[in-house]
C-alpha cells in the first residue's frame, strides 16, 4: 500500500530523530554531524553494521563508518569489535521511537548495499561537511502512519461504546509480536565513576569500591532500565539471581 505524504513525512522525522540520537553516541575522534546527502557526496564505502528494531516503529538500522569512528576504535583496544561500538549509538537511535526491543548487531559486508534500498532515510555523518560515515534508517512497520492519521480521527464522530479503545489494542498486538524476541538481562552490583586517567591506569589487583553497601540487592537491567532486584546465588557452579522485588514496569519506563 503507497503510503500517505502526512505518513512519509512523519516517518521522515522518526529518522532524523533516530540520526541525531545516534550521532551523539557513536565513537570518534572529533565530533560528528548529520544532514542529508547531497549529490555531490561520493558513494558510500567502509565497513557497517545492521539492526533491527521491533516495538512502537518496527525500522532496520544501517550505520557505515569511516576512519575517525575506526580510529576512535581502534584505540578502545583490540579486544572491541565495530559491532560492539556501534551499539550504544543504536541503542540511542532504537530509544527515539519510543518502546522496543534492538536486535543483536551485526556486522554487514553488504551494509553500503543497504544504504540505499527503497524507502530508506539515508543521512551523511559529517565533520566540517565532510563525509565521515553514513546511516540509514528503513521503516518498516511505522506508528507513523497512526500518528499522522490522529489529528483526522480525533475530528471524527466519537464511538459510542466507551469501552473499546483502539490505543490498547494496538499496545496489545504489539507486545505480542515482541513475545518470542529475545532480551539481554544484566544483574548490576554496583557502580563506580572514575577519571578517564584511573581507568587507564588500571591493573590486576586494582580495587574499585562500588556505590552500594555489602550484602545490598542486585539491580536486574533490562537495555538499562532497571526491572527487578533480588540475591546473587550460586547455580550449579554459575552465578545466578533469586529475585526479591519487582520494580514498578510503568515506572521503570517498559
Amino acid at each position: 500500500m503507497k503510503k500517505t505524504q502526512a505518513a512519509l513525512a512523519v516517518e521522515s522525522e522518526l529518522a532524523l530523530k533516530a540520526a541525531l540520537a545516534l550521532v551523539e553516541l557513536i565513537p570518534s575522534d572529533v565530533p560528528l554531524a548529520v544532514r542529508g546527502v547531497e549529490p555531490a557526496d561520493l558513494a558510500p564505502t567502509g565497513a557497517g553494521v545492521v539492526a533491527n528494531v521491533v516495538g512502537a516503529v518496527s525500522a532496520e538500522l544501517v550505520a557505515v563508518v569511516g576512519e575517525t569512528v575506526d580510529r576512535a576504535i581502534s584505540g578502545a583496544g583490540e579486544d572491541v569489535s565495530l559491532a560492539d561500538a556501534l551499539r550504544p549509538a543504536l541503542q540511542a537511535a532504537s530509544d527515539s521511537f519510543g518502546e522496543g526491543v534492538l536486535s543483536d548487531v551485526r556486522i554487514a559486508p553488504d551494509a553500503c548495499d543497504l544504504l540505499v534500498v527503497p524507502g530508506a532515510h539515508l543521512f551523511a555523518l559529517t565533520v566540517a561537511d565532510e563525509v565521515q560515515g553514513w546511516f540509514a534508517v528503513r521503516i518498516k512497520q511505522a506508528a507513523a502512519a497512526s500518528a499522522a492519521a490522529a489529528p483526522a480521527a480525533a475530528a471524527a464522530k466519537p464511538v459510542e461504546e466507551k469501552n473499546i479503545r483502539p490505543m490498547d489494542l494496538t499496545n496489545m498486538s504489539t507486545m505480542r509480536m515482541l513475545y518470542d524476541v529475545e532480551m539481554t538481562l544484566t544483574a548490576e552490583i554496583g557502580r563506580a565513576k572514575l577519571p578517564v586517567r584511573q581507568v587507564l591506569e588500571l591493573v590486576p589487583g586494582a580495587v574499585i569500591e562500588l556505590d552500594r553497601v555489602a550484602g545490598s540487592p542486585a539491580d536486574l537491567m533490562v537495555n538499562g532500565r532497571l526491572i527487578a532486584r533480588g540475591e546473587v546465588v550460586v547455580v550449579d557452579e554459575d552465578y545466578g539471581l533469586r529475585v526479591t522485588e519487582i520494580v514498578d514496569l510503568g515506572q521503570a519506563g517498559l
